[in-house]
């Protein structure tokens, strides 16, 4: 048979407030699209909605920011309330230009201001506020996995957008996944001509996020889940926790 892969974005998912059941919202947003989740199907969630369902914004009025967060704002032209911010979310400052921050996230996630983010946060307070990524990436897919249980036995990943160090754009990447390998190890099997790989290892959960980001938009598309369905995989289930790279093979900070 032709190998095949199938995306559908589901349709018509309100803007999502603090407390929102987002199981609720994907059955919802399934029924609309005329669909049922199958065994093997990925759900792919976008960061933004986990984060907001689970009240991860900071007001900034509330923010008084430190020594280092001023003198790191007046480098970078950033507001010194969201460098603060930044900084409490990070475990270290990478690399600091004008209008740019790399931070080492306490996840251990390399990123561009640790995933705080303003937009598609307005409030109708008119109020600042600033969204931050969920506190357990990983604890938020396995638990929405479990609540869709019932249903089908799919797998869910949580998307965001990073930079790349070597190309321009963002791309979908993978901060939380549920009920696959994040990554394959394709070390020790033959290739096609029987030569043994030594270092292949697939990113499985950021080739997923990737895909879905097509469809999800990084603007005003409100599209946040996609369904990924005709995937097949043989390995073990594995968190993208385990995904990130030891300071002892990190060649590049």
């Amino acid at each position: 048979m032709t190998a095949r892969l199938e995306l559908f974005a589901l349709p018509g998912l309100p803007m999502v407030r603090e407390g929102d059941d987002l199981v609720a919202l994907i059955l919802a947003g399934l029924a609309r699209a005329g669909q049922q989740l199958r065994n093997r199907d990925v759900v792919v969630i976008a960061q933004k909605i986990v984060s907001k369902a689970e009240g991860r914004t900071v007001d900034l009025a509330d923010i008084v920011p430190s020594d280092e967060a001023v003198g790191l704002a007046a480098e970078t032209g950033k507001d010194p309330r969201i460098v603060q911010i930044v900084l409490s979310e990070s475990v270290k400052v990478v690399r600091s230009r004008p209008n740019l921050m790399i931070m080492q996230h306490r996840l251990g996630f390399v990123m561009a201001n640790a995933g705080v983010d303003q937009s598609n946060v307005a409030a109708a307070d008119g109020r600042q506020r600033a969204l931050l990524l969920p506190l357990d990436p990983d604890g938020s897919a396995a638990a929405i996995r479990t609540a869709l249980a019932p249903y089908a036995d799919v797998g869910v990943v949580i998307s965001d957008s990073f930079g790349r160090a070597w190309r321009r754009g963002t791309a979908g990447v993978a901060i939380g996944s549920a009920g696959l390998p994040s990554v394959i190890d394709l070390r020790g099997q033959p290739d096609l001509f029987g030569r043994t790989l030594e270092v292949s290892i697939i990113g499985f959960a950021d080739e997923i996020a990737a895909a879905a980001s097509l469809l999800q938009g990084q603007a005003a598309e409100g599209q946040p889940v996609v369904v990924v369905r005709g995937l097949t995989w043989h390995a073990p289930d594995m968190p993208v926790a385990e995904m990130i790279r030891p300071p002892e093979e990190d060649l590049f900070q």
